[in-house]
């Protein structure tokens, strides 16, 4: 059973220089209270692997604002212009993969899967330093699977057995995600007794869900 924990509890499990997950796109589905937490904390020189850079100010974007960064992993960062400043300062570096691909390659981090292998980025600057190879005579580039020491992720209900019911679009990448680290932190919007949620509705199972906070809801 996953347990419940404080936000400075779960913030104290994430040391200085761990690989992230983080949950959401564009904020949808971002956990924004342990953004807040782990801003609190200082803790810095991470390695997050998200959707994107965020927002200024708005959700994980708050942490590459806050220099908190030392690489991203990501598919677009065009709205956190922060992003472009510290990689020409040389403070930040910056993998860019498709957004198809990049969440590809966690899922096959989650399922114990060495890459993917896609035709989407041959002949760019995608490509570089990448292995290529043919199959039934078409060329396709490996991509290398996807696996952080923590992920931080968000879900609606989330009971106290650590089962995960997402609200709509903010499914996104926290699913994903949340099969694809070694240690899983889920912010509840609200926490629930075990059975509110339908299993048929059961996005990520309890099994995969290490500890629980309370986030911006109130438990039910």
């Amino acid at each position: 059973m996953a347990k419940i924990i404080s936000l400075e509890e779960a913030a104290a499990l994430v040391p200085d220089g761990a690989t992230v997950m983080i949950g959401g796109f564009m904020g949808c589905g971002n956990p924004h209270t342990l953004v807040d937490a782990l801003l609190e904390r200082g803790v810095e020189d991470l390695t997050i692997i998200a959707a994107d850079a965020g927002k200024t100010g708005y959700g994980l974007g708050r942490l590459v604002d806050a220099h908190r960064a030392k690489k991203l992993i990501v598919s677009h960062v065009g709205l956190n212009p922060n992003v472009a400043k510290q990689m020409n300062e040389g403070t930040l570096e910056v993998t860019l993969l498709p957004q198809g691909t990049l969440a590809e390659c966690i899922h096959a981090g989650g399922a114990g899967l060495g890459g993917v292998l896609t035709p989407t980025g041959l002949g760019t600057t995608v490509a570089e330093g990448k292995q290529t190879l043919f199959l039934q005579g078409k060329e396709y580039l490996v991509e290398e699977a996807l696996h952080a020491e923590i992920a931080l992720i968000c879900g609606c209900w989330v009971d106290r057995k650590g089962n995960v019911w997402y609200k709509g679009a903010t499914k996104n990448f926290n699913q994903l995600m949340a099969m694809a680290a070694d240690l899983v932190i889920c912010e509840a919007d609200h926490i629930v007794e075990p059975g509110a949620i339908k299993p048929e509705n059961v996005a990520t199972p309890g099994i995969f869900v290490d500890y629980i906070v309370q986030g911006r809801g109130e438990p039910q």
